[in-house]
C-alpha cells in the first residue's frame, strides 16, 4: 500500500517538467509522446538488452515491471535516461570526470570531449591540479603559463554556450589540491557573482592537512609540472581564506581525498581526484555512471516503513541500472571502456524529508538519524544482494580481479552499487522532496505554463495544518516559508515541519555523515546556513563534516551573494545570473519579471 497523503500521479508541475525538459517534442516544442508513452520508451530499451544474457528472456515481462516501477514513481532514473533511451545518441549517464594534463592539446582535447558529453545531458568534473601554475615558464613558446583558474574560465565560457541535452545549462566540478601553488587563487575564484558560473569548486584535501589546520602548521606548495617544492604556506591561513570565500560565495566547497579513496573499490586501477558537478560521484579518468533514485516517502503504510516492498524495488531498481550500464551510448571511447570495465552504478533515494513527515520525525532528530541509519542499510545491502545475483549469472565486472572483493569473497556485478544524488529533475517528476535534504520551505511559488504562477504548501502540512490556516496564518508562512514563529501553529506540527533554515548546521552534517556510512559513492548534501551564520559555524560544519567521514562538504549561507533571493514568498531585486543556486536541484537562477526561477527544473522565488 502507497502513502495515502503525498501525490500518487504526476502533478501539474511535474507535467511542465516532463514537457520542457524530457519529453521528445516537434521543433516548435509540442510533445510527440505523453508520459505513459516516455515510460515505456524507457522500460523497453533497458530491458531489451538483457537478451544478452538470457536466452528468449521475455522482454515484454522485464520491460513491463520496469515500466510499473517508474509510472508510479516509486524509482526514476537520472534525467539523461528518461530524455535519451531508445534515440540514435542515446547517451544515459549524468555523471562524468575527464582528465586534464600539462598540455595544450590535453587541455583542449578535454575542452572538446566535455562539449560533446555536455550535449547529451551529462554534468563534468575535473582536477585542475595537474596544470603548471600562473608565471610558470612554456618550453615551446617561451612566455608563461596564465595558470589553471584561467583555463577554468575558458572550459565555463564554452559550457555556457553548450546546452545540456540542448535544454539546460550544462555543470562542471572544477578540483584543486590544496598543495598546488595557485591555490589562493582558485580558493577566491568565485569572488564575483559572474565568474565561473557553470562550475561548483572544492578543494582537495587529505587527513593530513585537517591536522596540519587544527595545529597551524605549514605545509609546502608543489609545482605538477616539476614536483619540486616552490613555497610553504600555514594550513590554518589556507583553511581561513576557504571558510571566508565560503561564508561570503558558498564556493569553494571541500573534497576528502582520503575518505574517497579509502573506499575505492579498485585502487589498483587508480586513484579518484574529482567528482560530478554535485560531489555524489568521485570518478576516475574517463569514467561515468548512472544514477537513479528511490521514492522512500512512497513507502511508509500506517506510520511504518514497508520494508518487503521496499526491497523488492531495490532489487529491480539495481538490475535496472545495471542494464543501463550495457544500453548506453557512450559519447567517447574511452568513456566506454573505463565504464564498461568497472560498471559503477549509483542507486539512491529522494523522498527523505517526506517519509520523516510521514513517521512524524524531525529532520534534526536522534530517531530521524536512526531511520536514515536502518534506511540506507537496508537499501544498501538489498541492492548488493541484486549485484551479487547478476555477478553470478552475468559475470563480474571486467576490473574485478584488480578489485577489493576477491579478498574478500565478494562476486559483484558492480564495482559501486549506491550514490546519494540531489535529484532535482526526477523528483519534481515523482513529486517529492529531494534526495536527502530537509524542506527548503513550507510554502513555495513555481512558474507554471510561463505566465501562470501557483503558490503551495506542503500537502501534508496543509492536511495537518487545515484547521489553523486562516488568512493571516497563511500570510505570515508566505513571507519566510517557515511556521517556526507562528505562534497560532501548535508546537508538535511545528517541530515536526522545520525547514532547512530552521535547522542547526551540525544536524545537516550528521545527516549526511548518517546516509555516507551506507553509500558506497559519495552524499549530495548543502549544509543551507541562516543569514546570519558566522565564519565559525562554516568552520564547524568543515570541521564536523571531516571527523564525521563524510566524502566532501558544500555549506550555502543564505544572503551570502549581492542583491540576492530571499527566501520562499519574499523577493528583491535579482542580481546577476547564478547569484544563488536552486535550492532543489542547484542549477541557475533566472530572473523572470516578478519571480527569479531555475533555468534547470522551474522552481521559482516569487513576490506574494
Amino acid at each position: 500500500m502507497k502513502s495515502q497523503v503525498l501525490p500518487d500521479k504526476l502533478s501539474t508541475i511535474a507535467h511542465e517538467v516532463l514537457r520542457k525538459r524530457i519529453l521528445l517534442c516537434d521543433s516548435e516544442g509540442n510533445p510527440l509522446e505523453t508520459p505513459e508513452q516516455m515510460f515505456w520508451r524507457v522500460a523497453w530499451e533497458i530491458a531489451k538488452v538483457e537478451r544478452r544474457y538470457v536466452r528468449s528472456p521475455d522482454v515484454r515481462e522485464t520491460a513491463t515491471s520496469f515500466f510499473q516501477m517508474m509510472q508510479a514513481l516509486d524509482f526514476l532514473p537520472n534525467s539523461p535516461t528518461l530524455v535519451n533511451a531508445g534515440l540514435s545518441q542515446g547517451q544515459l549517464s549524468a555523471c562524468f570526470v575527464l582528465p586534464i594534463e600539462d598540455s595544450m592539446k590535453s587541455i583542449f582535447g578535454t575542452l572538446r570531449d566535455m562539449a560533446l558529453i555536455q550535449k547529451t545531458g551529462g554534468g563534468t568534473g575535473f582536477s585542475f591540479s595537474h596544470l603548471r601554475p600562473r608565471g610558470n615558464a612554456v618550453g615551446s613558446t617561451r612566455g608563461e603559463s596564465s595558470g589553471p583558474v584561467s583555463f577554468m574560465k575558458l572550459f565555463n565560457y564554452a559550457c555556457e554556450i553548450t546546452r545540456l541535452g540542448g535544454a539546460r545549462r550544462g555543470a562542471n566540478m572544477g578540483v584543486m589540491r590544496f598543495d598546488h601553488p595557485d591555490i589562493l587563487e582558485f580558493i577566491a575564484a568565485k569572488s564575483e557573482s559572474d565568474t565561473l558560473r557553470t562550475f561548483n569548486i572544492s578543494v582537495a584535501v587529505p587527513d593530513a592537512f585537517m591536522d596540519w589546520v587544527r595545529r597551524s602548521a605549514e605545509y609546502p606548495l608543489i609545482n605538477p609540472r616539476s614536483g619540486q617544492e616552490v613555497k610553504r604556506l600555514n594550513a590554518r591561513h589556507v583553511f581561513n581564506a576557504i571558510v571566508d570565500s565560503a561564508w561570503k560565495t558558498g564556493d569553494p566547497g571541500l573534497v576528502f581525498l582520503d575518505a574517497i579513496n579509502r573506499q575505492n573499490p579498485i585502487p589498483a586501477v587508480g586513484a579518484m581526484e574529482a567528482t560530478n558537478p554535485c560531489g555524489e560521484q568521485p570518478l576516475l579518468p574517463y569514467e561515468s555512471c548512472n544514477l537513479g533514485s528511490i521514492n522512500v516517502a512512497h513507502f511508509v503504510c500506517d506510520s511504518r516503513i514497508d520494508f518487503p516492498r521496499l526491497r523488492s524495488v531495490a532489487h529491480l531498481a539495481a538490475r535496472f541500472l545495471d542494464d543501463v550500464v550495457d544500453a548506453n551510448h557512450y559519447p567517447l571511447s574511452e568513456i566506454e571502456e573505463q565504464t564498461l570495465a568497472n560498471r559503477k552504478i549509483g542507486l539512491g533515494i529522494m523522498g527523505f524529508a517526506d517519509l520523516l513527515l510521514l513517521l512524524g520525525l524531525p529532520y534534526d532528530s536522534p530517531e530521524a538519524l536512526a531511520t536514515a541509519n536502518e534506511l540506507m542499510t537496508f537499501i544498501s545491502m538489498e541492492a548488493n544482494a541484486e549485484s551479487c545475483r547478476l555477478g553470478e549469472v552475468r559475470g563480474m565486472f571486467p576490473n574485478y580481479g584488480r578489485s577489493i572483493f576477491p579478498t574478500q569473497g565478494i562476486k559483484r556485478r558492480n564495482a559501486t552499487v549506491t550514490t546519494i544524488a540531489p535529484t532535482g529533475t526526477i523528483s519534481l517528476i515523482a513529486g517529492c522532496s529531494g534526495g536527502i535534504e530537509p524542506l527548503f520551505a513550507i510554502c513555495y511559488v513555481r512558474n507554471v505554463l510561463e505566465e501562470t504562477k501557483e503558490f503551495h504548501l506542503h500537502p501534508l502540512f496543509e492536511r495537518m495544518a487545515a484547521p489553523y490556516l486562516t488568512e493571516s496564518v497563511r500570510r505570515a508562512i508566505s513571507h519566510t516559508g517557515s511556521v517556526q514563529n507562528v505562534k497560532e501553529i501548535p508546537e508538535s506540527i511545528r517541530r515536526v515541519f522545520v525547514t532547512a533554515h530552521d535547522i542547526e548546521p551540525e544536524w545537516h552534517v550528521r545527516m549526511q555523515a548518517a546516509f555516507q556510512r551506507h553509500v558506497e559513492n559519495a552524499v549530495s548534501k548543502t549544509v543551507n546556513l541562516r543569514r546570519t551564520a558566522t565564519h565559525n559555524d562554516v568552520e564547524k560544519t568543515f570541521l564536523l563534516a571531516h571527523e564525521l567521514g563524510c566524502k566532501g562538504i558544500t555549506v550555502f549561507r543564505d544572503g551570502c551573494k549581492a542583491e540576492q533571493v530571499l527566501r520562499a514568498g519574499e523577493l528583491k531585486k535579482a542580481g546577476p545570473l547564478g547569484v544563488q543556486p536552486c535550492p532543489e536541484c542547484g542549477g541557475t537562477m533566472v530572473e523572470d519579471s516578478a519571480c527569479v526561477s531555475c533555468s534547470s527544473c522551474g522552481y521559482a522565488f516569487c513576490a506574494i
